[in-house]
Formats: structure tokens, sequence, C-alpha cells
């Protein structure tokens, strides 16, 4: 215990910099990210401080700081919008299940972790992470531009009085629905739908259509919908705020990276639009106070509208895991140290679960602040926790100074995000890239952007998978050679060389397999087999045969049971490890080939083969043996 207490004491002074640097970036970004996800900046701040306090305590990464990242907030921004929707645009109302799939989603992730995936994510295909970083900064770069642009669909009063016809079907069914609930939906008592009917007003019907016209705009379509709107009707007091909250973004890095930019930005603004403008749009108000435990939520939801969204709380949990572990290799990088992958799920976990029941959004680790940490001098979990701790401080010392931040340079501040999430690296090897490769990415890119982040990766991981195992058949097809023995005479020493390729050449052919037997390959190799000329004997050399699956097994037994039905013999020659302890425990050896026809080298396999063949007559006057 003393020795884990003096490594910590050892590095405070670098953790509390690295910590309280980390913490100060994260400010603008954990706003912004709440403000773009539909709960509001608070939910941002409320994320950021308890995934970053308790992701550090419980993972496995010492020095990541985590909180609400670009993908994680990308995909709970529709998660948001399709439970507002199903809640007729009522936010307050939709709030408990949206907060019970963020709880669900940190509770897979814990499940992940006590399962051990996190050693799989590695496995994830480079194009379809290329790919999916790129849609995700292409989201966050039209979504962002309504804002930056001031243009709210909500307030076009000309745009949602397109919705009012829709809004008023909307609210006329609604009443028929309540009255069926009741059971008073008879012919005769239409009279109490007309009374109901009477009771709505143009407030209730404009509200509607309101919540219409904000779900139509909503998302990537929605704002492209409405963008030659939001040109015509340009907030040009939001539209400068944004554009000089990217320039002292982008310039201020050009002056020092001591200071983050993003931060300059945030303050240059805020206080400038505060002191010199008479008017504009804020972030929202900010509670002050510690965050509300949202109890709530386990009697304001309805099970029936949580059930749709399980499997987008698995998909954004496996999002989570892959967005922090990512983080972890970046980490791991930097400090010459190795992260516990299963350990980091469960802290990753219990941050979420923890944030989503205090009205957080769910985040993930991120590589910008977490690249900050290290760089201020950040080794231990401590850092990780001060940034957490730091940005509670911020929330309830300057929550009401918080709530004065425009609208628009959280806009800008997102804008710089969306630019600098997209994997450009990737972009520039397009030319070089295999074409396989490029279609993956490029079509994860578009279904990130246009159908949806889940879909984007579950397509790029089976077509990923697929083309990964087309090119191994094609390489192990190209080794694998399959010859008379007369062919191979000089690439081993055989005993009687001379007369066993003369007299038995073209009754011995040899299967030299090169990689491993998996399904990708197993159909053409009873092709190659199938294809084989009148012979005795088939030798299958396994030396270089790592690994046999089960697809690969049944294509080497029905193989060797159509050959021995042919009265062909089948011999292996250097079968080992793992193909040798499958062929047995399924009884290939000695069921199918006996032991004595399995041998240790090709040398010994020869001298077997002259003994076999020796009955065997050659014909000198017809060329031919017998």
């Amino acid at each position: 215990m003393k020795s884990v207490i003096d490594k910590y004491m050892k590095n405070i002074r670098g953790d509390i910099f690295g910590g309280l640097t980390a913490g100060i970036v994260a400010l603008p970004l954990a706003l912004a990210f709440g403000l773009q996800s539909g709960l509001g900046a608070a939910a941002g701040l409320y994320g950021a401080i308890f995934i970053g306090f308790f992701a550090a305590l419980f993972g496995g990464t010492n020095t990541q700081i985590s909180g609400p990242t670009a993908p994680m907030t990308a995909v709970s921004m529709v998660i948001i919008a399709g439970i507002v929707a199903a809640n007729e645009g009522d936010l307050a109302r939709a709030v408990p299940s949206i907060l019970i799939v963020f709880i669900l989603s940190g509770l897979f992730q814990i499940l992940f972790g006590v399962l051990k995936v996190g050693q799989y994510i590695r496995f994830m295909p480079y194009p379809v992470v290329s790919g999916f970083m790129t849609g995700i900064g292409v989201i966050i770069l039209i979504t962002q531009l309504l804002p930056m642009f001031g243009y709210y669909p909500k307030e076009d009063a000309e745009y949602v009085n397109q919705f009012v016809p829709q809004a008023e079907e909307v609210i006329l069914e609604r009443i028929l629905k309540e009255e069926a609930a009741e059971d008073i939906l008879v012919l005769e008592d239409f009279k109490e739908t007309v009374r109901r009917a009477g009771e709505v007003s143009k407030a209730d019907i404009s509200q509607e259509a309101q919540a219409l016209a904000g779900n139509n705009a909503s998302g990537v379509i929605g704002s492209l919908k409405v963008f030659d709107r939001a040109i015509k009707n340009i907030n040009y007091t939001d539209l400068i705020l944004a554009l000089l909250t990217i320039f002292i973004i982008y310039g201020f890095k050009r002056i020092t990276t001591k200071i983050p930019s993003t931060l300059v930005a945030l303050l240059v603004i805020s206080i400038g639009a505060f002191t010199l403008l008479p008017e504009y749009r804020t972030i929202g108000i900010i509670p002050s106070g510690f965050p509300k435990l949202r109890l709530d939520i386990f009697t304001g939801f309805s099970l029936g509208q949580v059930t749709p969204y399980i499997f987008t709380a698995l998909s954004l949990a496996v999002l989570g895991a892959i967005d922090s572990l990512l983080t972890s290799i970046v980490a791991d990088n930097m400090t010459k140290t190795k992260h516990n992958p299963n350990k980091e799920l469960v802290g990753q976990g219990i941050g979420n679960t923890i944030a989503a029941f205090f009205g957080g959004i769910p985040g993930a680790g991120a590589t910008i602040r977490t690249v900050v940490n290290i760089q201020s001098g950040g080794v231990t979990k401590v850092s990780g926790m001060i940034a957490g701790l730091l940005l509670l401080f911020i929330l309830l010392a300057l929550g009401p100074l918080a709530s004065q931040i425009p609208a628009a340079v959280l806009a800008g501040i997102l804008i710089t995000v969306g630019i600098g999430v997209m994997d450009y690296k990737g972009l520039r090897h397009i030319k070089h890239m295999p074409r396989s490769e490029v279609l993956v990415m490029l079509l994860v890119l578009v279904l990130t952007v246009f159908v949806g982040l889940i879909e984007a990766v579950a397509v790029g991981m089976v077509l990923s998978c697929i083309l990964f195992m087309k090119k191994i058949s094609d390489v192990v097809d190209h080794r694998t050679q399959s010859a008379p023995l007369k062919e191979f005479s000089r690439e081993v020493p055989w005993l009687d060389d001379g007369k066993v390729t003369r007299d038995y050449g073209d009754h011995v052919f040899i299967k030299h397999l090169d990689g491993p037997l998996f399904f990708g390959f197993a159909s053409r190799f009873q092709d190659m087999i199938t294809a084989l000329p009148d012979i005795k004997i088939v030798i299958m050399r396994m030396d270089k045969v790592p690994y046999v699956d089960q697809s690969g097994f049944y294509a080497m037994e029905d193989a060797i049971r159509d050959l021995n039905a042919q009265g062909i013999k089948v011999v292996f020659t250097d079968v080992h490890g793992q193909p040798l302890a499958m062929f047995e425990q399924f009884n290939l050896i000695p069921g199918l080939v006996p032991r004595e026809h399995c041998f240790e080298d090709f040398e010994s396999c020869a001298s077997w083969l002259e003994e076999e063949l020796k009955d065997v007559s050659f014909d000198k006057a017809s060329g031919t043996t017998a």
C-alpha cells in the first residue's frame, strides 16, 4: 500500500498540471458536444465530469482522459432525436427513456470488460475506422452549418407553417388513440372526439408544428433540406461570432500551443459578445449547484419506448469501446506502457452509467485531451480524476457565467472539431491503397453520413471480412501446388531418386499446401483434389499449414473419402500442432488415414513409397506402368 501511495505522490505535480490542462481543454468541447446532442450544454458538462472522474478511477489506462467525444455525440444525437420524435417532440417526456438507453450502453460496456471482449477490439480494420471517422467529421460539419448561420428551423414561422396540416393530423390521431385506450371510441361517441378537438388551441397546433419542423430538419439529410432557407435567413451576428471563433482557434495555434486555442476563443468571443453586443443567442441556462440524481428515469419512462433502442444501446457501447481503446493505444505509444483493455471497458462503463444517472451524455476516451494530459506531465490515474474535479468546480462556481456563452461560439468550435476528426492520412493515400480497401472506406463514409453510424460499421466489418477471406484464399491458392512426383524430385533428397521418379512418378501426386486451410479456401481445395488424374497415391504435405478450421477439416475429410472411394491412398507428411490435434480429435487420423501413413518428413515418406509401389511393373516398350 505504501509503495502505491509513494508512486502517486512521486508524480503528483505532473498529474495535477496534466489534469488541470486537460480539464481546461475539455470545458469548451463538453459544452459544445452537449449542445450538439440536443440535451443542452449542461448535459455535456455533466458527462465530462462523471465519465472523466470514474473512468479514470476504475479504468485500465493510467493517462486516459475521458468525456464526450465526436463519434459518441453523433450517435447520441441520433438516439435523442429518435426518442424525442417518438414522444411527439416533447424533450422533457423523452429524457427518462434517453437516459435509460445511455445507462444500458454503460452496463453493456461493463459486461464487455467482464467477458474480456476488449482484447478483440484491435482487430477493427483500418479502412472501417478511417471511413467512420471521416464520416463523423462530415456529419458534424453539415449539422453545425445551421447554428453557424444562426438559423433555427423551429423559429422560422414560414417553414413551421408548412407543417400545420400535418400537426393537426397528429393531434387528431393522438385524440383517437386516447379514446381507444379509454374504450369509448365508437360511432355514437364521435361527439366526444369533436369536443376534445375543439379544446385544441392554436398554440398547441403551433407547438406540434414546431416539433415536426425540428424533426424534419434534424440530422444530415434534414440540414441539407433546409440549407437554402438557412442561406436566405442568415443571422449575421451569429455567423461573425462563429467565424471569429474558428479564426482564433486556428490562428492562436501559430502563436503558441502551450495555451489551448479553443479555450482562448471561447473566452475572448464570449467576453466580447457579453460586453459589446446588446443581444445574442446564448447556450441556455446551466443549472448551478451539484447535478441532481435523476431517479425519476425509473418512473417516467415506458419500456416499450426503450425496447427498440436496446440494439442501439449495444451499438453505442461498442462504439465507445472502440473509441476508448484506440485512444488507449495512442497513450501506450506515447508513454511506453501497456493498458488493460478489459479493465478500461469496465471503467468506461461505470463512468457512462453514473453520468447517465445525473443527466449527462455518454462519452469515451478522448485522444486530444489524453495527449494534452501526457504532454503536460500526467502519469497516473490522478490526472484524469483531477480533470473531472476541475470541471465540477467550474460548474459549481461559474455556472451562471457559462450560461452567457454565445451558441455560435460552440458551433464554431464544433466546426473545427469536425475538420480535425477526419482521417486525412487515409484520404491522402487513396490512390495508393488497394481498390478493395478504398471501396470499404468510401462505403463506410457514405453510410455513416446518410444512413447510420451503426449500420456503416456493421457493413464495413462484414465487407472487410469477406474481402480479407478472398485475399487469403487467393494467397493460399497461389502457393498451393499439385503436381506429379517427378516434378518434385529435386525438392528433397529422395532415396533411389532416379528409379522411383522414373518408375512411379506419374502414379503419385503431391499436394503441397501452403497456408491455413480455412473456409475461404475449402471449396477450392475440393475442386483441386477432384481434378487429379488417374493416380494411386496422394501425398499431403502439411509442413506449411499452421491452422485448419472446421470448414477446412470437412473439406479435407470429404476429399480423402472421395479419393479412398476411387482406390487412392492418402498419406500425410509433416502434420503437427493444431492440424494434427484436430485430425486426431475428429478421428480423421487414424479413422481415414492410418498412423503408419503419417510421416514425420518427406524423406521417410519416400522410403515407404518405394516399398509400397515395388510391385508396380514398368513396361519399357509402352512407357507405362501396370
